[in-house]
């Protein structure tokens, strides 16, 4: 018998109730499992080796975080690529809070100078959940070399460029965009900075006088000036540092504008559920406020900067911007 295409017929009406009703049943257990997040350990992936500044900031967060949450934290170290490996593997990870990716300001400079070759976006294929630290880095060079203030040495460098070169201890870091930058800034331009696999690497060769100076972050460098064999002569915060209160800025030292920090922030996979985004935020907050923290980050040459996810999103875009400045200045490239 006909029926009128107004008026389903009951299994229809019955059918579209229950998958109504199913629809709010998926929608309320997917909400309930955001609420009670965490049930399980969390991976936090670290893009470089361990025993860097990277890894010592992610190991401090990660055992307080735990804690916070809960819920046992596991430090994943899956290095390569400049970061871009570990950072890879976030980028196409389940976007329910259980892979977690901590990394440097790098995370915001190799989409400058891999365009060709990168294989993620490192905007749009993650959340930004907080800034965690900052740590400006030391500008130090060989003992041997005859200048005790930034002042010295560019007159140095201006009189004889040809004898002197820079170490970076990774392509596109912190490091090696204030080296660049400062060369720039003085118009030395031709003076090299040498690409090294590693903090360990450079500071040998700088320790050992084939390169003369290095801009790193304090956790790194800080324990060669203290052994005397290194020679620092700035920092490049806006205020000097407690670990060398002696040691004068950068600015100090009529290097106007120049400020430069290493800064860490932990991210999720893209379409990160709100909840879990929350809780997450709200974690990080507290993990950075605990004085233990505090004093540990302090001793590394790091200090709490802590960002919620909105203000991170937008320091990381003002951050991108001002180093696709300094990436053209210096013309740093790299052959892809």
């Amino acid at each position: 018998m006909f029926r009128s295409p107004s008026r389903p017929a009951p299994f229809t009406r019955l059918f579209s109730a229950a998958l109504a009703a199913m629809g709010i049943t998926c929608g309320a257990a997917a909400l309930a499992a955001d609420a009670a997040y965490p049930q399980r350990p969390i991976t936090l992936v670290v893009p470089h080796p361990p025993g860097g500044s990277v890894d010592g900031v992610a190991r401090l967060y990660a055992e307080q975080l735990g804690k916070e949450l809960g819920q046992s934290i596991v430090v994943e170290n899956r290095a390569g690529a400049s970061g871009m490996i570990g950072a890879a593997y976030v980028a196409r990870a389940a976007p329910d809070g259980y892979t977690l990716y901590l990394n440097a300001s790098i995370h915001a400079i190799n989409p400058l100078l891999y365009k060709k070759t990168i294989k993620f976006d490192s905007v749009k294929d993650f959340t930004p959940i907080s800034e965690l630290a900052q740590g400006a880095l030391i500008f130090s060079v060989y003992p041997k070399v005859p200048a005790d203030n930034v002042g010295d040495l560019v007159k140095l460098l201006k009189a004889e460029p040809q004898k002197y070169s820079f170490a970076t201890s990774g392509f596109g870091s912190a490091g090696h965009l204030a080296a660049a930058s400062f060369l720039h800034d003085n118009g030395l331009d031709q003076i090299p900075i040498v690409l090294y696999r590693g903090g360990g690497p450079a500071l040998s060769d700088l320790v050992g006088g084939q390169v003369q100076g290095l801009i790193d972050p304090m956790l790194s460098s800080l324990p060669m000036v203290r052994a005397g064999k290194l020679k620092a002569l700035a920092v490049t915060g806006a205020a000097r540092s407690p670990l060398l209160p002696d040691l004068a800025t950068m600015k100090e030292q009529g290097q106007k504008n120049f400020e430069f920090y290493s800064w860490y922030g932990v991210w999720g996979p893209a379409k990160l559920p709100e909840p879990v985004l929350r809780k997450l935020e709200a974690a990080s907050a507290k993990v950075m406020a605990n004085p233990k923290i505090v004093e540990q980050l302090n001793g590394l040459g790091f200090e709490p900067s802590v960002k919620n996810s909105a203000a991170f999103a937008k320091f990381i875009d003002a951050e991108m911007k001002r180093y696709q400045v300094i990436i053209d200045q210096a013309n740093i490239r790299i052959t892809e």
